[in-house]
């Protein structure tokens, strides 16, 4: 899976797809809103259980206490952790419906502190639209996407 300007190109398809607002670096940062560059596996599909349906079984269900720490000072930093939580974090449960399918990369793992957290591929607020250094894409296409591809798989950013 290779994300290009042209879009995410995967299976003989181009799917347009969202980038980071600061473009891609290869000196990613937490906060930066970068996309980083390099070749990030896919390590977990996370979905709304009461939104979705016909995934693949290595999908799980996101909670209604999941979390996601983006705080470099948090021993979970860039890991899934629950409710409460002390340190500053993302809610994975989201009203809007840009959580509700979530393939987790494996950018920053192990966790090194301040080198970015929670880069995902999910779907776009709205097409064009950048993200905070994820890769987003029309919800019709990541759900085409999610049924297709295996844990390990390479989303390819250059």
């Amino acid at each position: 899976m290779r994300v290009t300007k042209a879009g995410v190109l995967f299976a003989g398809r181009r799917l347009a797809c969202s980038i980071g607002r600061g473009g891609v670096t290869g000196a990613k940062r937490e906060g930066d809103m970068a996309t980083p560059r390099g070749d990030h596996r896919i390590i977990g599909m996370l979905y709304r259980a009461d939104r979705l349906a016909g995934l693949p079984a290595w999908a799980r269900p996101i909670g209604p206490g999941d979390l996601w720490s983006d705080d470099p000072a948090d021993p979970a930093y860039n890991r899934l952790v629950r409710r409460p939580h002390p340190f500053r974090h993302e809610s994975l449960r989201r009203a809007d419906p840009m959580y509700d399918l979530i393939l987790v990369t494996d950018w920053n793992t192990p966790a090194r502190p301040g080198h970015g957290s929670a880069i995902f591929v999910h779907t776009w607020r709205r097409r064009g639209a950048p993200t905070a250094g994820c890769v987003a894409l029309a919800r019709k296409d990541i759900l085409w996407l999610a049924r297709r591809i295996r844990p390990g798989c390479v989303l390819r950013v250059r």
